[in-house]
């Protein structure tokens, strides 16, 4: 097994592609493809599955890409470490977050203190993340919805309050607040079953002997917002991830309060990378602020 032959295998795998990766590696596809043969061939093993000139990767192939991975990735920090500047002046750190809002302050603070790093920001829910993360994929996760882990460092953003809201207009819009069971008799517009709002609203329902009925079933904070915006019944969203630009009104959930913890997370194999430790360090410090 050579060192050049790992590489072409991460980077077909990476690529999608025996092409795309040549491309990437600088290198001709037939030599390409001859080095990942050739490992097949020395370990008697299928990397990848190969039909009508589609390729993916066969179960073999996915446990040997966790490991390639975790390779170069430490082969990245190595040459980091071994670079002349130890500053942080370029490079590119990929967050994926269930929602931007918790972080903005620390996106604006990293910005400012290391303006040559391009920040790419995608969203999903917490399965999608946590399978980004673990892919390599994205480098830093925002979600709440995952305990405590080795495999993972976390950093705690911030708790907020689930609260209901509603069209201006709405008959409940003066309401400051308003029971489960109150709820329960309006028409409501409820996130994808796989929310976290969704999951703490329904435990909360289910303890209190209360069945929530949705008139509204839509997928995504946003269209959930923008549907009840036009009137169309009463929603549900963490008041952090509310802004002020809908005119939507504001209703507490009576009982405790259902909070929705945030935090920062990045798998702790990759917690030394720098740009990583980087936007972690600058998290720390804003909230010992």
């Amino acid at each position: 097994m050579r060192y050049v032959q790992l590489r072409a295998f991460h980077q077909v795998a990476m690529s999608g592609g025996f092409s795309r990766a040549a491309s990437e590696l600088r290198l001709t596809q037939p030599a390409i493809s001859d080095q990942v043969r050739k490992l097949e061939e020395e370990y008697d093993v299928l990397l990848f599955s190969r039909q009508h000139r589609q390729i993916a990767l066969t179960a073999m192939g996915e446990r040997l890409l966790a490991i390639t991975h975790r390779l170069f990735d430490a082969e990245d920090q190595a040459r980091e470490l071994l670079s002349e500047s130890r500053r942080l002046r370029l490079g590119n750190l990929r967050l994926a977050a269930d929602s931007v809002h918790h972080v903005l302050d620390v996106l604006g603070a990293f910005r400012e203190s290391y303006p040559g790093v391009q920040l790419t920001v995608s969203t999903g829910n917490t399965e999608t993340i946590v399978a980004q993360l673990r892919s390599y994929e994205a480098d830093i996760g925002v979600l709440g919805d995952l305990a405590p882990h080795r495999d993972f460092e976390f950093i705690p953003l911030n708790a907020a309050p689930i609260i209901a809201v509603a069209a201006a207009d709405h008959p409940m819009a003066t309401r400051r607040s308003l029971s489960l069971a109150e709820l329960a008799d309006s028409p409501l517009v409820m996130r994808e079953a796989g929310s976290r709002t969704r999951r703490l609203l329904e435990q909360r329902a289910a303890e209190t002997g209360v069945k929530l009925r949705y008139a509204i079933e839509v997928e995504g904070r946003e269209a959930a917002l923008d549907i009840v915006a036009s009137g169309a019944g009463i929603g549900f969203v963490s008041a952090a991830e509310l802004g002020g630009d809908r005119g939507l009104a504001r209703i507490a959930i009576e009982g405790a309060p259902l909070l929705m913890e945030e935090a920062l997370i990045c798998l702790s194999e990759r917690r030394e990378n720098k740009a990583i430790k980087a936007f972690l360090d600058v998290a720390r410090g804003r909230s010992a602020n």
